[in-house]
């Protein structure tokens, strides 16, 4: 039982590591077009000069 005080912290720690990284993603905007990619991959037309 005395190795439930260290994993219940550690698994607690590493939860919110994994909420913080996931919330810092959305407000940096990297799934703001995720319909995007899939439709382009998908279409004939080329594009020589994409966007950098």
């Amino acid at each position: 039982m005395s190795v439930l005080t260290y994993l219940i912290p550690i698994s607690l720690i590493l939860g919110s590591a994994g909420l913080a990284a996931f919330i810092y993603t959305v407000r940096s905007n990297q799934y703001d077009d995720p319909e995007g990619d899939a439709r382009r991959i998908l279409s004939d037309e080329w594009d020589d000069h994409p966007k950098p």
